[in-house]
């Protein structure tokens, strides 16, 4: 079989564009990779459960890997439903038994199987529709069975007997009209929940630049927030009943102070390296041990399994707490804030406003750089020998390295790394205020020498 063909695992699995490396063909060698890899570590008696969400030529694709798994002795469960990444891509996750993504050495075992494939060792494929009435493959509807699960870890009388009505953008993807079915149409008002691929062009990514319909429709329409889920609904992001955005550090800290504070629950936070220091400032009042993990869900969710994890969560709208799954699940998080709101009867800008009052202002700004790979690999060489001294006239005190650059300030902080997923180098900040991390993040492009930004 051909080695050239280009797959390599990032910050959370396999993503590349649509009939350019992601084919039928790199599709097979990465299943056939993960099916050796599963039947050496767990034996073939146990069943995978495949699972695709919207975009172009998911099921297609699904049913090619359902084939490879089947050749290979392995039986499926087909359940019918990519992520955050532009319309072009498409992806390949493995998540492990425990419920939550594979951890890096698993990662490591399958792309090493992936490197031993050959042509001879290929099995020839069954029709999917035979697999089916064979019952090899086993093609089921879950999605009853999730929702109820989530009636019985929410409130959601109480979100309906506060009368909260929210817009949801499911963005085209996976989370289309679950909000509906939870809670009723009088309560929900919905965006983009329909079937299209190519997702009118947008990445489906729950970010402020790509939801400013859903901050138009939360005050137009009246509601008291604004939830958007990603391409397979594991990501959230937010906005307040003004229409402000409400990022990942605000919801985390929000969980936090919920899930500590009303209903008396304990346990560690986890977070990414990228991730607010206020939940560093929670943990400390609150008695909680507070650990920082490179970025990546993938180095959260084995934590939240080994040890007693009350929250954990990342910059980029993945989350999750305690009793439920994990891994992200950005329907059951949007729902929790809800909740949330509904028991302390307040609304979101009210609730927020109270975590600054009582842990300080933390605002945060993103851009992401697109810059030539021998570029990329330059600046990063760079600061490995000169990083900045000060930046916007505050002194670095300290360069954190577990993963990029994390240039520590007495009030602030600035990251830069290259991205997992993408040809992107990406620069973090936090700081006081929202100008404040902006004139960081404008400082070190500067300091830098890259000209152009595309800002978060």
């Amino acid at each position: 079989m051909p080695t050239e063909l280009p797959i390599e695992f990032g910050t959370d699995g396999w993503r590349a564009v649509i009939a350019d490396e992601y084919t039928f063909q790199n599709v097979e060698r990465v299943t056939r990779a993960t099916a050796r890899w599963i039947e050496r570590e767990y034996g073939a008696d146990r069943p995978v459960i495949l699972a695709h969400d919207a975009r172009f030529q998911g099921r297609a694709f699904a049913e090619r890997a359902a084939q490879v798994l089947a050749a290979e002795g392995l039986r499926v469960l087909f359940v019918i439903t990519a992520s955050h990444n532009p319309p072009e891509y498409n992806g390949f996750k493995i998540k492990a038994e425990f419920g939550g993504p594979a951890t890096p050495d698993m990662i490591s075992e399958v792309e090493q199987e992936l490197a031993d494939l050959s042509r001879e060792d290929d099995a020839p494929l069954v029709p999917f529709e035979q697999l089916v009435e064979e019952k090899v493959v086993d093609v089921r509807d879950v999605t009853g069975a999730y929702l109820d699960a989530l009636r019985s870890r929410i409130d959601i009388e109480a979100i309906r007997e506060a009368d909260l009505r929210v817009a949801h953008d499911a963005m085209f993807g996976a989370g289309q009209g679950l909000f509906t079915r939870l809670l009723g149409e009088e309560h929900v008002v919905e965006l983009h929940s329909e079937y299209n691929p190519g997702f009118q062009r947008r990445a489906p990514e729950p970010i402020a630049r790509q939801t400013e319909e859903l901050a138009d429709a939360v005050v137009d329409e009246g509601c008291d927030a604004g939830i958007a889920n990603d391409g397979d609904a594991d990501r959230i992001g937010m906005y307040d009943e003004q229409g402000l955005f409400v990022n990942s550090h605000q919801m985390l800290a929000l969980l936090l102070k919920y899930l500590h504070e009303e209903r008396g629950m304990t346990g560690d936070v986890v977070k990414t390296f990228s991730t607010t220091h206020m939940l560093d400032k929670m943990g400390e009042k609150y008695g909680l041990t507070v650990h920082t993990t490179p970025i990546g869900f993938k180095y959260i969710g084995p934590k939240m399994v080994d040890s007693d994890v009350l929250v954990g969560g990342e910059e980029s709208g993945g989350m999750a707490v305690k009793d439920h799954i994990p891994e992200r699940d950005g329907l059951y998080i949007g729902l929790l804030i809800l909740e949330m709101m509904a028991k302390r009867g307040k609304s979101l800008s009210a609730l927020v406003e109270e975590l600054f009052e009582e842990f300080g202002q933390h605002l945060f700004y993103r851009a992401d750089l697109r810059v030539p790979a021998e570029r990329k690999a330059a600046i990063l060489e760079q600061l490995e020998t000169d990083a900045p001294a000060e930046l916007n006239g505050r002194a670095v005190e300290e360069v954190e390295t577990l993963d990029g650059f994390k240039h520590r300030m007495s009030e602030g902080w600035l990251l830069i790394r290259p991205s997992g997923t993408e040809p992107v180098l990406r620069v973090y900040a936090e700081a006081e205020t929202a100008e404040a991390a902006k004139a960081l993040v404008d400082d070190a492009v500067r300091q830098l020498g890259i000209e152009a930004a595309t800002a978060h």
